[in-house]
Formats: C-alpha cells, sequence, structure tokens
C-alpha cells in the first residue's frame, strides 16, 4: 500500500508533442497512487505545457542541448532529486539522458523501457525494465503499456488536456486578426512535410470560400523558409511569425477554430487544448505512432510509404513523389468545412 510520504518522478526527454502523449499515463499513475506525490522531470522547454496540469505535484526543469549530456552544470539539481528519496523513477523516454536521471535520482524501483536488448547503460540505470518491442506502437497506448508492471490500469478516458496562461490571449487575438482556420505548415522532420504547392493548393480553395487563414510555422530557420517561400508564391498570403513564447502560441490555437498541420507539436498541443484539428500523416512512422491517438474525422492518411527499408523510414524521403503528397488538398477542405459547420 502507497504511503502518503512516498513520491514517483516520471521523466520524458523526447520532444515537445511527446509530453501530450504522456499525459494520460502520469494521470493513470496519480489515479493507482493518489497519496504518493507525482513529480515529473522534463526539459525546459516542455515547462509550459504541463504548468496548468492538475495531477502533477511538482515540475523539475532540466536546461539541455540535443546530443550533449552536461551532468556538472545540473548536479545541484541532481543532488535536490536525492534529498527527494523517491519510491519510484518510470522514464517514458528509452534515451540514454533519462536513463542515466534515473539512477541518479536515486529512486529505488527505477522503471525503464530497453529499445536495445544489450544496451548496457540502460540495463544498469534501471532495475525493472522491459523491452520496447513489447510495447504498443501507438504513443499512448505505449506509455500505459510501460506503467502495466505496476499494474496501472488505463483511466477511463485517454484524452491529453492541457491549458495555458490567459493572461497571453489579448495579445493571441491580436495576432490572429479575426482568423478561424490556423495552418502550420513546418514540422521538426523534412519528410512530414506537406509540399509548399499542396499549401498553395488549399488556399486558393479557403480563399474561393471566403475564410480566413493563417500559416505558421516553427521557429528554426528552415520551417521560417518555409513561409518565406508560400509568400513568394502569393504575397497576400496570411503568415504569423513563429514565436518562442509558448504561452501565446497556446492562446492563439486555443482561439483557433481548426487547426490544419502534418504530425508535429503544434497539431497535438491544439488537439489537447479543445481546438479542432485535421492531422496530415503519410510518413509510416507517423501513420503507426501518432494517427491512431486520434478519431478518423481528425486525420487524413496519404497513401502508403514506399521508402521504408528494415523498417525504419528515412530521414529524409526517397521517393520521387512523396508519401505526404499523395494527401489531396481537396480532400483537407472537405474536412476543414466538416469541422466548422
Amino acid at each position: 500500500m502507497t504511503q502518503k510520504n512516498e513520491k514517483i518522478l516520471a521523466i520524458q526527454f523526447q520532444y515537445l508533442g511527446d509530453i501530450i502523449f504522456l499525459l494520460p499515463a502520469l494521470k493513470a499513475l496519480k489515479i493507482k497512487f493518489p497519496k504518493a506525490e507525482l513529480h515529473v522531470l522534463v526539459a525546459k522547454e516542455m515547462k509550459d505545457l504541463l504548468n496548468h496540469v492538475s495531477f502533477i505535484d511538482r515540475l523539475w526543469i532540466v536546461s539541455r542541448v540535443r546530443g550533449k549530456i552536461n551532468f556538472f552544470t545540473n548536479l545541484p539539481l541532481i543532488l535536490r532529486l536525492r534529498r527527494e528519496s523517491f519510491t519510484r523513477s518510470v522514464d517514458f523516454g528509452g534515451n540514454d539522458r533519462g536513463a542515466i536521471y534515473s539512477f541518479l535520482s536515486g529512486a529505488k524501483i527505477r522503471l525503464g523501457m530497453i529499445n536495445k536488448p544489450n544496451h548496457i547503460l540502460h540495463n544498469l540505470c534501471y532495475n525493472q525494465k522491459i523491452a520496447a518491442s513489447n510495447l504498443s506502437k501507438v504513443y499512448i497506448q505505449k506509455n500505459l503499456d510501460l506503467l502495466n508492471l505496476w499494474d496501472i490500469d488505463a483511466p477511463s478516458k485517454s484524452v491529453p488536456k492541457i491549458d495555458f496562461d490567459k493572461s497571453h490571449l489579448a495579445e493571441a487575438k491580436k495576432l490572429l486578426k479575426g482568423t478561424v482556420i490556423l495552418c502550420h505548415i513546418g514540422t521538426s522532420q523534412l519528410k512530414k512535410e506537406w509540399p509548399i504547392y499542396r499549401w498553395l493548393e488549399l488556399n486558393k480553395l479557403f480563399k474561393r470560400a471566403g475564410l480566413k487563414v493563417v500559416y505558421t510555422s516553427g521557429v528554426s530557420l528552415r520551417e521560417r523558409s518555409l513561409l518565406d517561400q508560400l509568400k513568394s508564391k502569393d504575397k497576400l498570403i496570411h503568415t504569423l511569425e513563429p514565436t518562442k513564447n509558448l504561452n501565446v502560441f497556446l492562446a492563439v490555437l486555443s482561439l483557433t477554430k481548426v487547426v490544419v498541420s502534418g504530425d508535429t507539436g503544434p497539431l497535438h498541443f491544439a488537439n489537447a487544448l479543445g481546438t479542432k484539428i485535421v492531422g496530415l500523416y503519410a510518413v509510416e512512422g507517423s501513420v503507426v505512432h501518432a494517427a491512431p491517438n486520434y478519431k478518423s474525422n481528425q486525420k487524413i492518411i496519404g497513401s502508403k510509404c514506399t521508402c521504408t527499408k528494415s523498417l525504419q523510414h528515412y530521414e529524409t524521403c526517397q521517393s520521387s513523389v512523396s508519401c505526404m503528397s499523395s494527401i489531396q488538398p481537396v480532400n483537407v477542405f472537405k474536412r476543414v468545412k466538416f469541422l466548422l459547420s
């Protein structure tokens, strides 16, 4: 029986969108251990997504640089974690950073997934483990499957929900200028992006229907360049400059009636905020891992990806015609009209 002073540490060091898919598992943890304190350790950029989640008792933040692990810089944080005397830790990311923090946290029970059978580091850091191949491929269910080792059942409703700082709503309204549809044209991976010419075809359909639409992207230089490409083809297209202020962006998404996007964080944020979405999926990883988390009227799936090798998709599409381009703008337009009605 879990005692009142027990503490559980949940760890996730993946992409921003992965935090959304983690929420049902965190809720399941709190339901199973209602008297225990639930602590969550994430990268600094994920903080605003979890600030208003009611069942998280404490949020721990780590500054990170992808591909580099500097534990000397974060030594004070590690020492504070150890002083918490965690009873359990669970690493949902399955990467080296999460495994090492699991070990350094000092938790007595350390649960994690093993992506490679002979992964020495992970086998050392976790004292309870399960092969990732034995877990569901669907993101939300995968996290819940990991908790099966603790006899934790999925909550009755596994729909992720987030909130944000409402003080940013006024600024968001000014940015949107009455727009009802937001199209997020960039993703962190080139292969997941719908081609620019497809967005232009969709824009013509929106224009004929008299629908107000704005286009935006992520903050990276490559994603920003997509907006420049769009504007170079049609100077009248309304674009929204990407912002690093996640609370402002969440406010924008909450005020939009429909968000259209490939498989990327903003699509998942919008759904968790209660905004209607149309997700565009064709790359095998997206179709297998992300798309099943959504209802049929929330997604459009393109033709089967043809450049898959050993069940792992190439970093960039190798086909002469990308699988994402198989998604037809008229079908996206019809879905948006349906959702608006």
